[in-house]
């Protein structure tokens, strides 16, 4: 058969077909100039990639329970751990958003100081983080269900530069270059956000998963006219926290891997990305608890 009846009938993509073909993972395949040749009895292959996912969780869930054997972070560990990486999640999220200040910067902007041919729309970004960061942390300490209300929050302490934007649904149609996906109409906002906000709230999905899905869905609807991103990422820690997890730190170096993950789900369904990158962090940050605990 074709890899384009192998693709009917496995229910996977021509391309992931011609890539297990060329890997040698499908039994008697041959190749006949640029055509791939596959026997009709030829069995679907496992997915490698879902192996590695599902071992990503399990060593997830291993280290969550290795966690609960060990003493608590004293109060004051946690405050180091906490400042550590809000300087760093700040950078990292500001960055992929274009903003210009460096790891350093970010720093000492945070500590009050400004940093010389640096634009003030910086800086503020900078603080407004801070403070939106710092109330995503009052609302996981609460236990707050994820609202509309909450969502406009966050929002209006991330954009703090654009006084008339802030905590407000656009009201214009937007456009995000080179992307498959439209934003949602104006007038659709309200609705969608509703809708997402049930669908999230009635998910019995596992917990990387809902978010995920919740994440890509208000990315694609871009509620507002800017800040979008950061919102949205902190709406992926809140969530996580909430849950007992630790907070992730999206990398700007990974920034290409976090836009390719939203690409592929509105132009192949695939959630898988943003799982693995979502899981990937958690797992990271579960080590480094795991490490200064263990060595204390």
């Amino acid at each position: 058969m074709s890899v384009k009846q192998a693709s009917e009938l496995w229910g996977i993509s021509d391309r992931r077909i011609r890539i297990l073909c060329k890997e040698g993972r499908i039994p008697g395949v041959i190749k006949e100039g640029r055509q791939w040749k596959i026997p009709s009895d030829a069995q679907k292959p496992s997915d490698a990639r879902l192996k590695k996912a599902e071992s990503l969780y399990s060593d997830i869930k291993n280290k969550m329970q290795q966690l609960t054997k060990l003493r608590s972070l004293t109060a004051g560990e946690l405050e180091r751990l906490n400042e550590e990486f809000m300087v760093e999640y700040i950078y990292n999220s500001n960055a992929i958003e274009g903003n210009s200040l460096t790891l350093r910067e970010t720093d000492l902007v945070l500590r009050g100081l400004t940093i010389d041919q640096k634009p003030l729309k910086d800086h503020m970004e900078a603080i407004g983080h801070r403070e939106a960061f710092r109330y995503v942390k009052s609302l996981v300490s609460e236990q707050l269900a994820l609202t509309e209300s909450v969502i406009k929050n966050i929002h209006y302490l991330v954009l703090s530069d654009k006084m008339d934007d802030r905590g407000v649904y656009r009201k214009v149609p937007v456009r995000i270059l080179g992307a498959v996906n439209v934003p949602a109409q104006p007038y659709m906002i309200e609705p969608l956000m509703e809708q997402l906000l049930t669908d999230y709230s009635n998910s019995t999905e596992k917990l990387i998963t809902k978010i995920a899905r919740f994440h890509i869905g208000f990315e694609s609807i871009h509620p507002f006219i800017d800040g979008n991103g950061r919102t949205g990422r902190l709406l992926v820690n809140l969530e996580l926290m909430k849950a007992g997890y630790p907070p992730i730190d999206i990398k700007f170096t990974d920034r290409l891997a976090y836009y390719n993950a939203i690409e592929m789900y509105h132009s192949k369904g695939t959630l898988s990305a943003m799982e693995d990158i979502f899981a990937k962090y958690i797992n990271e940050m579960l080590e480094r608890y795991l490490e200064i605990l263990s060595n204390s």
